[in-house]
């Protein structure tokens, strides 16, 4: 019997989606030969993090669904110990870009990762606690079911339990590293106020994240293709394609990885919107098989930022998201130029190539982002109103957020070179003190 990771981690009140995510572990036990160890990894505050050990405590007792529920010093104890173990360089450093003072969209699924292998889970499927499952037929549509039909079998296994396959035969033998779908509702970022109050200055504004050198026709497709998920499409029936999945075409609220995660951490960026989405990119550009299902999962926004602060601090993760895309970019052009040689003679992804594409990243001019900081300045200047206010604060900090975003890649560099020895680490340790039971 195989273990599995269902992680879900969060800052935020979410009980119900705790009950929910309970109910796809238990459902991935009941129809598959593994073991679901459902993982929460909880940053909020001591009430809430209250009602969320409460909502735990009310999960039905299910054979071979282990609950682990760790709040933030839980997890730091566990970090310490791997780090210790794993005697890698700058261990402080090390310590806070895993577990950093400030949100950090990549370092909450690193924990999940490390933690998932100490556990000897043998892959990660995550969700968001600000979405929830669809239904049919009165019950609800579980992802887990495509991830645990496909995820590290070989292809040619693989495409005997999928609708249809577009993968050329030279793959066959590579696992599955990838099974993901996308959302429907809300779109991922929330930015629809400025889509209703002015097309064109969201136009200006979603296409800073393309390369500078992209046509207006490259970047107009990319604008109508971005953070849309799969729209308003409501789920019928199963559909599940093998193939080099499009990295536009999947989220992280809805995706699960075999062996990749081991290999390459997520960047740590802190306060920095998409720092999670960069195994999706490797997975593609290295052509390891994955699989894109249908099971799209609901996103929803919470009432936080919809206030003042949760605003400004939304828009200024923002606009962190675009200045980090003059590095990201690089290195995904640099991936995609490398290709199957990403990979070592076993098929593992190879760090180093991947670590020295993100410090050879740091040493590009920054003049296109500070470009991007005067487009931007000058499209919320355009809306208005507290538009017009974030314009004032990302100018104030300009500089701050021009150095972060070159800081960050250079940290996922260290970080991606210390990855082998924390990972080999958290497996030695072995797993945590759990909740609920396996028998």
């Amino acid at each position: 019997m195989r273990r599995i990771c269902l992680t879900l981690p969060t800052n935020r009140s979410c009980p119900e989606t705790i009950g929910a995510i309970g109910q796809e572990a238990a459902y991935a036990a009941a129809h598959f030969d593994v073991e679901a160890h459902l993982l929460i990894l909880d940053s909020s505050d001591a009430a809430t993090f209250a009602e969320h050990t409460r909502a735990v405590a009310a999960l039905p007792d299910v054979p071979h669904v282990v609950v682990h529920h760790l709040d933030e010093s839980a997890q730091r104890d566990f970090l310490r110990r791997v780090i210790a173990r794993a005697e890698v360089a700058k261990p402080e450093l090390m310590l806070d870009l895993m577990l950093p003072d400030r949100l950090s969209y990549g370092a909450c699924t690193n924990r999940a990762f490390l933690i998932a292998g100490a556990l000897g889970c043998e892959s990660v499927h995550r969700r968001d606690s600000d979405s929830r499952y669809q239904s049919a037929d009165g019950e609800p549509v579980f992802p887990v079911h495509h991830e645990l039909m496909s995820l590290g079998r070989t292809a040619r296994e693989a495409a005997h339990g999928v609708t249809e396959s577009a993968l050329d035969p030279r793959h066959d033998d590579k696992r599955v590293a990838m099974v993901g779908s996308s959302f429907v509702g809300e779109l991922s970022v929330d930015i629809g106020e400025i889509q209703r109050i002015d097309p064109d200055v969201y136009y200006d504004v979603v296409s800073l994240w393309a390369p500078e050198h992209w046509s207006d026709a490259e970047k107009r497709a990319l604008v109508d293709d971005s953070f849309r998920g799969a729209g308003s499409a409501t789920f019928e029936r199963d559909h599940a394609l093998l193939a080099l999945v499009d990295p536009m075409r999947v989220d992280m609220c809805n995706i699960s990885f075999h062996d990749v995660h081991e290999r390459v951490p997520l960047p740590p960026a802190t306060d920095t919107i998409g720092s999670d989405y960069f195994l999706i990119h490797l997975v593609h550009d290295a052509a390891l098989p994955g699989v894109l299902h249908n099971r799209n999962i609901v996103n929803f926004y919470t009432g936080e930022r919809r206030t003042d602060a949760g605003f400004l601090a939304y828009q200024t993760r923002f606009a962190k998201f675009f200045l980090s895309m003059l590095y990201f970019n690089h290195i995904y052009d640099r991936m995609a130029e490398a290709g199957d040689a990403l990979l070592d003679e076993q098929g593992h992804v190879r760090a180093s190539v991947i670590a020295e594409f993100a410090r050879q990243s740091t040493g590009l001019d920054q003049a296109e982002n500070v470009r991007r900081l005067d487009r931007l300045d000058a499209a919320y200047r355009t809306l208005g109103g507290r538009y017009a206010d974030c314009a004032d604060h990302l100018a104030t900090h300009r500089d701050r957020l021009l150095d972060e975003a070159r800081g960050d890649i250079e940290e996922f560099a260290l970080l991606t070179e210390a990855w082998q020895p924390l990972m080999r680490a958290g497996k030695d340790i072995g797993p945590l003190l759990t909740t609920g039971t396996p028998a």
